[in-house]
Order: structure tokens, then sequence, then C-alpha cells
């Protein structure tokens, strides 16, 4: 029954971002920005992304270079979410032996199987949803993203490459790489190995090729760079991990 409500919360959680994002229709006189009268969340974030991309647009030449150094910022300020998740990660691979032994003695009563798995992750303090956090908490993100290109015209009518920053890849290139990259990032995190997120291993790649079918390139820019620079963390952390094994067992 627990494990029933964990998937149908996750999976009302992924619809609020779909409904949340994909009623953004392209328009820039819907999200022009009030800076005589801006909302909170204009303040917070759509404000402050507006002048740092005009600020590294203007030091780099391009908004597009200016998207990818503020990417790498924004993904800096979520390093310890990630820390977070690579170290949830990690101690579900370690239980896995026991979470094995728990599913074959309890195969016919999965009641007491989730009642077992849930205080083997609570004796060896593991969120099993860790893992979607650094994903979820992006969602504000994005959609502060979104009215920062599409309240600028500046940024909406610059061009990129092959694009115009301001509407979707014209070659479905970025939807499918976003896509791709979701996939890869959610399998170097584990996301296989965690029947809480199983789920999110199939859904957030449609998700984000859904909304990048249809959203501003600089969105999707942002959104497969970031991927990438995740994937990148986590085979660091896995490749550190290894190397403090090898050199615990040549001790």
């Amino acid at each position: 029954m627990r494990k029933r409500q964990r998937r149908i919360a996750l999976f009302f959680l992924v619809i609020m971002a779909v409904s949340m994002l994909s009623g953004c229709a392209p328009n820039p006189n819907q999200y022009k920005i009030d800076y005589n009268n801006p909302s909170l969340f204009q303040q917070i974030l759509v404000i402050p992304m507006v002048n740092l991309l005009d600020w590294f647009k203007d030091f780099l030449g391009n908004y597009g270079w200016s998207i990818l150094v503020l990417t790498f910022i924004i993904r800096l300020i979520i390093f310890p979410l990630n820390l977070k998740q690579q170290k949830s990660t990690r101690r579900m691979q370690e239980i896995q032996p026991e979470m094995m032994k728990i599913r074959k003695k309890y195969e016919k009563n999965p009641e007491k199987m989730q009642e077992e798995t849930m205080k083997l992750f609570q004796k060896h303090n593991i969120n099993p949803m860790a893992g979607c956090l650094p994903l979820l908490i992006q969602i504000p993100i994005l959609f502060a993203f979104y009215q920062a290109i599409m309240g600028n015209e500046h940024i909406a009518q610059s061009s990129f490459l092959y694009m115009q920053l301001g509407s979707p890849d014209p070659y479905f290139i970025l939807p499918v790489l976003a896509a791709v990259t979701t996939y890869i990032q959610l399998i170097v995190t584990g996301a296989q190995s965690n029947p809480q997120m199983k789920v999110m291993l199939w859904v957030m790649p449609a998700m984000i090729f859904f909304l990048a079918y249809q959203f501003p390139s600089a969105l999707s820019l942002y959104w497969v760079f970031g991927n990438i620079f995740s994937i990148g963390q986590s085979f660091f952390f896995s490749r550190q991990d290894k190397n403090k094994v090898i050199e615990g067992a040549t001790r």
C-alpha cells in the first residue's frame, strides 16, 4: 500500500510539473517583466536571471554563451543536492543484497516486503526519494528561466549556432538530446536500482522531450548542458569512490 501511495504521489508531482510548464505558450507579451511592479517570483528568480544573462552577454558577446555560463553557476549552486543524491545512491547500492533477501523472503506478501524495506532504509539512514530532489527542484528554476527568456526580447530574438533562442529547435536536435541526457542522468544516479524511482526512468525523459519540443531553444540548451554537467559530476563521484575502495584494499 505504501509503495503504491509513493508511486501515485510521484506521478502527480510529474503531472503538476508538466501542467505548470506546458501551460506556458511561447508568448513574449504574456511574460513581459514589469520592473516597476514585479511579482515576488520575478523579484527572487526572474529579474536576477535576466540581469545575469545580460551581463554575461555583454562580456561574452552572445546570449547562447551567456546561458551556458549561467547554467554552470546554477549547477554549482545545487551541487550539494547532487552530492546528497550520489551518497544516497551509493548507500542504496550497498544494501542491494539485503533488499534482494527481503524481496525473496516476502515475495508473496508485498505489504510486509515494503514494511521491511522501509525499516532497512531507516536503519541505514537512506531517503529513497533523494534521487528525485535535484530534478524536481529545477522545476521553478526552469519556469524562471522561461520567463527570463520570453520576457526579454533581446534574448528571444538572438541566435546561437543554428537556432533562434526564443523559438523551438526546428530540427528537434535539442529535444532529443534533452530526453537522452535526462535518461542517462537517471541511469548514472542509480534510478534503475531504486524501486521508488523506476517510474521516473521513463516518465521524466518523455516529459522533458515533450516540453523541449515546444519550448524556446534557450530553455532546451540550459537543460541539455545542465544534464551533461551533472552526468560528468556523477562519473567523477563514481571514480572517487572506486579510488577510495582501491586505496582501502591496498592498505
